[in-house]
């Protein structure tokens, strides 16, 4: 018996030990900032006030900024939300894992994807009220691993958090979403509070429509409906005694509504708000002073490092981000950005700015922004745009956006914010020029950029990511991109390379031999057409073959290039109707056969730049919804603090 007592003693004592070692790990892992995340979507830092806009009237978010720090170079990775999304999560740009294509769902490794799950183990609860935009396949994201709580219910708020245990908290507001002016017309459009679209001050970016000009005030409406939801978060936190362990963080996922904002590579796109304020407990977590205004380059990558940072956790390995916010941060020298696709075009952009200067370079030159694309040409203003355009209404700069455009394009940023004079071919900013060109081409390479891949090669092997088949297979990547930049050159001297490269065993790498023989043939710098140029017509991969065909049309081939693509066409593939709306007049012997196909959208759009249908006949159907967008007003209170 006295064995028995003495057993259960110690065992008693280890018990005790064990509660006050767990209860001590809980006090240190409590003992850290609630992080609370405040996002919205698609705006420009022009929405507020406090970023210079006299037009518009935005006082919660004013305060917020003079009590924290308004960064004036926060840019979007992406200017789309799903690869936007993918890059915050990952803490890497969603080019390296291949989900930078807007938007579809790609097989990722799991485990390294997401980092809230270190929170979690470092005793967080983590909580997303609701977007979850990863272009990952449904299935990945694992709930419960990732979020303690994720849905419509979600918040800090929850009875499921234990007292006074840390969370990191993300709330995602679409009230200034660009559904909020996809209203496809005008018509029963209500006024706004307090901004007269007359009145207003227009971006030079884009041209002086009455579509753009309502557009522009209902974009300027949603900030400051963002505005008054901001409140309802800093009343809540106030009200439940957190305020003074919450460090908050508010910034929309890419730019803004208005056209050439979201999509497109420039600072309109890419370019967002982004305030953080932490409070005086937790300031010495922080080398930035509260109150001030800083003009460090911050990529989106860079969110998750530093939040890490901010609760005393390392930041993995293979997350390329890096803490922009905590004492020994390092200032990035340049920021960098990518845009892949609109729609049904892949059109690869890489972007570069050092603070002044802003470098674009385009790998597929040939294609025009402007090509139409189901969701954005919704909005009223871009619509308008876009028939001014085409009925020989538009000057530079509001036409480039519709043409062939240049290889590289750079911007004095100091002097021309809105990009509309590119400096590229002036030999003054040569250094600057050949300086960013090597920054991207660097980048391709540092971060194993996997969104030079077509999207009809993204998937060799669908049991495994494309970011892991490239490592297995040990993928020739630096002939990728190579090929890639080979490509987008557009020089004469360049035909011998790129032949060859319409002959290797790689699908992406054939894609950009074709592709490289549609820029110089679209510039009119192809003497002749290859043998293996119209070989590449019957290659077994889609893409490449409508691309070759596309090559051959621009070279003056057209009776041997429109049959291909008029095949693939019919065959409902949206790249090849992508490839014939960009080809324009030289596409007008399949036009009457394209008349038959016009249950596809894209068919449609060649019809109407062809004169044969008229403007509104790229939708169908859609003008009650639109006038319904028009009469109401989004409900800016959800999601809530307490839904």
């Amino acid at each position: 018996m006295k064995h028995i007592s003495f057993f259960r003693l110690l065992l008693s004592l280890a018990v005790c030990v064990l509660h006050q070692a767990v209860a001590a790990a809980q006090e240190e892992a409590f003992d850290r900032p609630n992080i609370l995340w405040l996002t919205f979507e698609d705006t420009s830092p022009y929405a507020f006030s406090c970023y210079g806009n006299p037009q518009t009237s935005t006082p919660t978010v004013d305060a917020l900024a003079e009590r924290g720090v308004r960064f004036t170079n926060c840019s979007s990775t992406a200017p789309h939300c799903s690869p936007a999304r993918s890059s915050i999560i990952s803490g890497s740009p969603a080019t390296t894992y291949g989900t930078d294509w807007h938007r579809r769902g790609w097989r990722v490794p799991v485990d390294q994807y997401f980092f809230p799950p270190l929170l979690r183990e470092a005793g967080y609860f983590t909580t997303n009220n609701s977007k979850t935009d990863y272009n990952i396949i449904r299935g990945t994201l694992r709930n419960k691993r990732v979020w303690n709580m994720q849905g419509n219910d979600a918040t800090y708020n929850s009875d499921r958090r234990r007292p006074g245990q840390p969370f990191f908290a993300v709330f995602n507001s679409a009230i200034s979403h660009m559904g909020r002016i996809r209203s496809f017309h005008l018509d029963e459009r209500r006024d706004f509070e307090g901004l007269d679209p007359t009145a207003l001050d227009l971006p030079p970016h884009v041209p002086d429509l009455p579509e753009i000009r309502s557009d522009y005030a209902f974009a300027l409406e949603g900030g400051q409906d963002i505005d008054r939801w901001v409140q309802l978060f800093l009343d809540d936190i106030s009200q439940r005694g957190l305020a003074d362990d919450t460090i908050i963080f508010f910034f929309s996922d890419h730019g803004g509504l208005l056209p050439r904002g979201k999509a497109f590579p420039y600072e309109s796109g890419l370019r967002v708000p982004m305030i953080v304020y932490v409070p005086p407990k937790w300031r010495d977590r922080c080398g930035i002073p509260m109150g001030s205004v800083s003009d460090r380059l911050i990529n989106f990558e860079d969110l998750g490092p530093t939040v890490l940072a901010l609760v005393g956790l390392d930041t993995p390995p293979h997350m390329q981000g890096r803490d922009f916010l905590g004492p020994d941060a390092q200032p990035r020298a340049v920021q960098f950005g990518f845009r892949t696709n609109t729609g049904p075009h892949y059109e690869p952009n890489r972007t570069a700015y050092d603070g002044r200067f802003k470098y674009i370079r385009s790998y597929t030159p040939y294609k025009p922004y402007g090509l139409r694309q189901s969701y954005q040409w919704g909005v009223p203003g871009q619509y308008a745009w876009d028939q001014l355009y085409h009925r020989g209404g538009a000057e530079q700069p509001h036409r480039l956006f519709f043409e062939s455009k240049p290889t590289e394009q750079l911007y004095d940023l100091s002097v021309d914010p809105w990009e509309t004079n590119n400096l590229a071919d002036d030999s003054a900013y040569a250094e600057p020029l050949k300086r960013l060109r090597g920054a991207v081409s660097a980048r391709l390479r540092e971060t194993r950029d996997l969104g030079l891949f077509p999207n009809t090669t993204r998937a060799p092997d669908p049991s495994m990511s494309l970011y892991e088949w490239v490592r297995e297979t040990d993928f020739p990547l630096e002939e990728l991109y190579t090929a890639a930049e080979l490509a987008s050159e557009g020089d004469p001297t360049n035909v011998v390379a790129l032949a060859a490269l319409l002959s290797h065993e790689q699908p992406a790498i054939r894609f950009w031999g074709a592709s490289g023989f549609a820029t110089l043939a679209n510039r009119g710098r192809l003497a002749q057409l290859p043998e293996a140029l119209l070989a590449a017509m019957d290659d077994p991969n889609p893409e490449v073959s409508v691309t070759a065909a596309e090559a051959v049309c621009w070279a003056g081939e057209a009776d041997r290039g429109l049959p291909v693509l008029l095949r693939h066409v019919r065959n409902n593939v949206p790249y090849a109707a992508s490839a014939v709306e960009g080809l324009g007049p030289i596409a007008e012997p399949v036009w009457d056969e394209l008349a038959a196909l016009t249950d596809q959208q894209g068919v449609r759009s060649i019809l109407i730049n062809a004169g044969r249908l008229d403007f509104d006949a790229y939708y169908k159907d859609e003008y009650d919804r639109g006038a319904r967008i028009n009469r109401n007003r989004r409900d800016w209170t959800k999601p809530g603090p307490n839904p």
